[in-house]
């Protein structure tokens, strides 16, 4: 019998407000910077997709979001250096103001228009973007 595959495990956010999304842009982290992505990171032991959710929002931007206003809206199953399931959830209420508390990390928020997005969106993004546009839930990316 083959050893279990360890997967990372990661959630994006989908910051909503007024139509339009909030999107970060990457810098010195190593991995797509100048690139815009969403409020994003790993999930931790022992802690939920909704739980990691909250937690990245409170470190990356500075809001406080309750889990019951956060929905999962997406899983991808990527292939990037490793084999990653991306989890997707959305929200649109929250407390406080979008801020960048992690200017070592990000140097731009903005707010996008989804129909529109920046031409630098990260490409796995853009495509959970639009698969969550087109209401389908689970995707593969970067498997040939």
């Amino acid at each position: 019998m083959s050893p279990r595959y360890p997967f990372v495990s990661a959630v994006h956010l989908f910051l909503e407000r007024d139509g339009r999304l909030l999107l970060l842009r990457r810098f010195q982290t190593g991995y797509e910077d100048g690139n815009y992505s969403v409020v994003a990171g790993h999930l931790e032991g022992n802690e939920t997709v909704v739980a990691a959710a909250v937690r990245e929002a409170r470190e990356e931007v500075g809001l406080d979001l309750a889990p019951q206003d956060v929905s999962v809206v997406g899983v991808m199953h990527r292939l990037s250096n490793d084999e990653r399931i991306d989890w997707f959830v959305a929200c649109s209420r929250w407390s406080g103001d979008p801020r960048n508390a992690e200017p070592d990390h990000c140097d731009e928020l903005c707010w996008a228009d989804p129909a529109a997005l920046p031409e630098n969106v990260i490409p796995y993004i853009r495509r959970a973007l639009d698969n969550y546009r087109a209401g389908r839930w689970f995707d593969t990316y970067g498997f040939r």
